[in-house]
């Protein structure tokens, strides 16, 4: 049978570390890059008679996660112990959630601007959402290096860490793409986590499988870990479907297992079979009382930030942008920020838009920055807007000025316009230039009225010679128009 003729079905676990500044159950310093086990007490290490105290910002921080994503909570919310092997954890058990986690069901919206590139290009599928399992808290069992360096060993162990497990309600590798970068996006909106895989501030397992069209029971469910990257998500699974499918069509039942995904050789391994909840022995942790959810839920529920999707629509209708145009910014929240500080007292929102997104950006991205960094500032995007609205200069000498105040960040646009010699030149002055190009060129003239439009732009190059390029190009073809009396 063809890929085509199965049914596949995938489901996510997203461990997300929470932005706080100390740990889950202790008070160590939380960071990237400090030396070795210098972030470390006898609470993470597990040392004996040590008791755990729960971070209180942490739960906060997950529950408004789960208000950002429309979750419902227990009254009572319960922590457990899950007995493993975890190398990075001194104490060799990691304190999570089975049975009453924080947050239950929800929904994460699959926004059209987080498909990949070449799927928004093609176009994007309908609107629709992927429903949530749950959102559980526990402390991260950190990472053993197979190699040195070890920058982090032990330190980011005991770290607060939210885990967002969707339902099997996904249905191709596009949107599990979609799916993580709608999920970033709303964790960065609501200051929940930066959520960059790279730094494994993010981190995702995949559980696919494949069934015959017609088949209501689901496959045998494989798990896919080492996955760091969203473009490694969507490789994985366009892999793991290709090879369960010519597995299955060669009569090979697959397995409950979980595999390894090397993304250098594009291909996965497995590494175990079988594993289910029973495997990890869970219990209620004796160390820690339940937690009351409803007076923490009262507290964060004025917190819920401008969601992106709420963004999208009031650029729309504040600014006149495009949808496309919205939907360029409010997928970058930094972006969305440099736009609306540069807009804000603007005669167009639509000219900053396509200011920010065709010259901004690119600039951003080929140089490897993020807006934030940008130096050329938003209220300097506002003023070289103005001074290309009033004629000071066109828009290509605009990008000369910008490009002036990207190395001299503290000049503003009118300044480096000045440097450059773009300064509005006055009317009596470009008229004369402009009487002097057609007392010069009787013959190109009589051409042009004579309907030969193409040789005005001859003209105007004539005039932006004479005026050394200074002058706008727009405002002297227009002084042309005038003088020929053909306006």
């Amino acid at each position: 049978m063809a890929i085509s003729d199965y049914i596949v079905t995938i489901g996510l676990e997203v461990h997300c570390q929470i932005k706080t500044k100390s740990k889950m159950f202790c008070s160590c310093e939380t960071g990237f890059g400090f030396e070795p086990n210098t972030r470390v007490c006898p609470t993470c290490l597990g040392l004996p008679g040590a008791l755990p105290v729960l971070n209180e910002f942490a739960i906060e921080r997950t529950l408004l996660t789960g208000l950002m994503l429309g979750c419902s909570s227990p009254e009572i919310s319960q922590w457990d112990r899950k007995n493993y092997f975890y190398p990075d954890m001194a104490k060799n058990y990691q304190t999570s959630q089975l049975d009453l986690p924080l947050c239950l069901g929800g929904e994460v919206p699959l926004y059209p601007w987080s498909y990949p590139n070449d799927v928004i290009k093609a176009g994007v599928p309908p609107f629709r959402t992927v429903k949530l399992t749950r959102i559980h808290l526990e402390e991260d069992a950190a990472k053993s290096p197979t190699t040195p360096p070890i920058p982090d060993r032990h330190n980011r162990a005991g770290s607060a860490l939210m885990e967002i497990v969707s339902d099997p309600d996904i249905d191709t590798p596009e949107e599990a793409y979609a799916y993580l970068k709608s999920l970033q996006q709303i964790l960065n909106y609501g200051d929940i986590s930066d959520a960059d895989m790279e730094k494994g501030q993010m981190r995702c397992d995949v559980n696919i499988s494949l069934r015959p069209k017609g088949q209501k029971e689901l496959g045998a469910k494989v798990e896919m870990k080492n996955l760091n990257s969203m473009s490694a998500v969507r490789r994985a699974l366009h892999y793991e479907i290709r090879r369960q499918a010519e597995e299955l069509d060669m009569g090979i039942p697959q397995v409950q297992s979980t595999r390894r995904w090397d993304d250098e050789r594009g291909e996965s391994s497995v590494m175990r079979t079988k594993e289910d909840a029973h495997d990890y022995r869970y219990f209620p942790c004796p160390d820690l009382v339940p937690v009351r959810t409803a007076p923490l839920l009262d507290k964060v529920r004025g917190m819920i930030p401008e969601l992106p999707q709420e963004r999208q629509k009031r650029f729309m209708e504040e600014y006149g942008l495009s949808e496309y145009d919205a939907n360029v910014l409010v997928g970058d929240l930094e972006l969305a920020r440099f736009f609306e500080e540069a807009a804000q007292g603007a005669a167009s929102g639509k000219k900053v838009a396509n200011w920010v997104i065709n010259n901004i950006s690119s600039v951003l991205n080929e140089k490897g920055m993020r807006p934030s960094e940008c130096p050329v500032k938003p209220e300097a995007i506002r003023g070289l807007i103005a001074i290309i609205d009033d004629g000071t200069v066109s828009n290509n000498q605009a990008r000369e000025v910008f490009n002036k105040m990207w190395e001299v960040p503290d000049l503003s646009a009118a300044e480096a316009a000045k440097l450059l010699g773009f300064e509005k030149a006055d009317s009596s002055f470009l008229d004369g230039i402009v009487a002097e190009v057609i007392a010069a060129n009787p013959d190109k003239v009589q051409e042009i009225l004579g309907g030969n439009d193409k040789l005005l732009n001859w003209l105007t190059g004539q005039v932006m010679k004479a005026a050394r390029g200074k002058a706008n190009p727009k405002m002297v073809t227009e002084a042309l128009k005038k003088a020929l009396s053909m306006e």
